[in-house]
């Protein structure tokens, strides 16, 4: 194996490593709020800014990842995000109150966030025309893979160690892909750039404007929404600052985020579509953990290991799915029957009851896999493929942040879902609760006697019945409600279909379809 070879393939490792420890830490900590809550003397409420700060700081980095790449540098920008991102995890883990965790989660944010587009961006250009669609897909593979990981990780670490692990785990990843990355990595095309000035107002007009938006969803349920006056202001914020980020980009020769080439009509259908494929992502991930913790007693590593075998299966049909597109197959097709197979997988999810086993699981979560898989390389083929080799940097910024919009989007949505058809379920169920219901008199007198049985006479047995009951009509509304919660997502998928009508089939050269299918997460 030639040493050019080898460079490459560590290029690979490193590159497609760092943008899965990014997506891990989107959601790792997930089921470690309880004991850093317990740990920090925080309330869930505040210890939930742990999430949120994280994913505030990545949404506004990323899209100004290719306008930081030609003004530090490729390799300086990669480097630093990987510095930043390492040390404010080891800060993370030695955090002794809850702001200093939530600061330091904010930092780590802002580092990650630049290694997921710049990732994809140095594959781009290390690699050959021929072997483009290939890295391509592999590197979308852990798009899929970091978010399903981050669950199994936390659940592991949490069950047998204590979270300041899920921090410092990071660390030694992040000291060899700052090593390799300043031995193996450069400027690419970047190099002959010339430096930009500093859009400093678009820059804060984005931060504003994004960051708030982000904060509304994220927070939003929690505080109730527009009842709570700090909503309606940040609401109010992010609707100014992001049309001033429109307005002042639209007017600049060298704006933070080139939004000129939204005029490629492909770019910006599929930013729309990558958008419903982050809502599906994200919100598979978060109401199946639920489900299985909330409802089926699993614990979160079991849930973790539940959600394994779909990742593999990406293992097997990504690469495929890249080869299929540098040979020419339209990236429509992969798309159409993505799209069809993840709907496919929220009606069957829908179908669960309490008595089902982890094997009726497989099948569902497997075509949820392959969904995932038909999506990411086509999605990003398509909307890079009209492109000049500037700017795809811009155009894969662009649709990294709109696929974590829609998982934020799709989150605070189906959280709001959630709660409004829980309500809607418990009343409905409590309303068959009164004596001459003949199954409530059933159930009530098998309840009691099996108490009798057990407790003393002096005890409230009719009482303790009432609240066994309770906890069963409690169980079965949340159960009720997340199998609402897959079939909403399915019917937000359907809602995108018509747009791909509209999608025009480029006829461009295989090497430029090559190009584009490479830069595909």
């Amino acid at each position: 194996m030639t040493s050019g070879k080898i460079a490459k393939i560590i290029i690979a490792i490193t590159t497609i490593s760092a943008a899965i420890m990014e997506l891990i830490d989107t959601s790792i900590v997930n089921v470690a709020l309880n004991q850093m809550a317990g740990n920090l003397g925080a309330s869930i409420e505040d210890v939930s800014w742990v999430i949120t700060s994280y994913a505030i700081a990545n949404v506004i980095i990323i899209p100004m990842t290719g306008f930081l790449s030609q003004y530090i540098g490729r390799k300086r920008y990669y480097m630093t995000s990987i510095i930043v991102f390492t040390t404010a995890s080891i800060f993370c883990g030695m955090s002794t109150s809850i702001w200093e965790l939530v600061f330091w989660r904010f930092i780590q944010g802002l580092g990650g966030g630049g290694l997921l587009s710049t990732s994809q961006s140095i594959l781009f250009d290390s690699f050959s025309k021929k072997q483009r669609g290939l890295a391509g897909a592999l590197f979308g593979m852990g798009i899929v893979i970091g978010p399903t990981l981050g669950p199994t990780v936390g659940g592991l670490i949490i069950d047998n160690y204590s979270w300041p692990l899920i921090f410092n785990i990071n660390v030694p990843f992040g000291i060899i892909a700052s090593m390799l990355t300043y031995r193996f990595i450069d400027d690419g095309v970047f190099a002959s750039m010339e430096k930009p000035s500093i859009d400093w107002y678009g820059i804060c007009f984005l931060a504003i404007g994004i960051g708030s938006m982000q904060y509304v969803l994220e927070r939003g349920e929690t505080e109730d929404w527009f009842d709570s006056a700090y909503i309606i202001w940040f609401s109010i914020i992010a609707v100014v600052g992001l049309i001033s980020f429109v307005v002042w980009e639209l007017r600049q020769k060298h704006p933070v985020v080139n939004l000129h080439i939204l005029k490629d009509i492909n770019l910006s259908l599929t930013t729309i579509l990558t958008f419903v494929t982050g809502f599906a992502l994200f919100t598979s991930v978060f109401v199946f953990p639920l489900l299985l913790q909330r409802v089926l007693g699993y614990t979160a590593y079991e849930t973790g290991i539940t959600l394994l075998p779909s990742s593999a299966l990406s293992l097997l049909i990504m690469p495929f799915v890249g080869k299929r597109l540098e040979a020419g197959t339209s990236p429509k097709i992969f798309i159409f029957f993505g799209f069809a197979i993840l709907m496919l997988f929220g009606f069957l999810m829908s179908r669960a009851d309490l008595t089902v086993s982890s094997n009726f699981f497989i099948l569902p979560l497997m075509l949820r896999g392959a969904g995932l898989s038909l999506l990411m390389v086509p999605l990003t083929t398509l909307a890079v493929q009209g492109l000049n080799r500037v700017d795809m940097p811009q155009g894969i910024a662009l649709n990294n942040m709109m696929r974590q919009l829609g998982g934020s989007f799709g989150i605070a949505a189906i959280n709001n879902y959630v709660a409004h058809r829980y309500v809607t379920h418990r009343t409905d169920l409590v309303s068959h609760f009164y004596n001459g219901n003949f199954t409530f008199m059933e159930r009530n007198a098998a309840i009691t006697q099996g108490l009798q049985a057990k407790l003393p006479v002096t005890a409230n047995i009719q009482q303790q019945a009432y609240g066994i009951m309770d906890l069963t009509v409690m169980k079965q509304s949340y159960l009720l409600t997340y199998l609402d919660a897959f079939l909403f997502s399915a019917l937000c998928i359907l809602v995108v279909f018509p747009m791909m009508l509209f999608i025009k089939s480029k006829h461009a050269s295989h090497e430029t379809t090559k190009e584009a299918a490479e830069a595909a997460h």
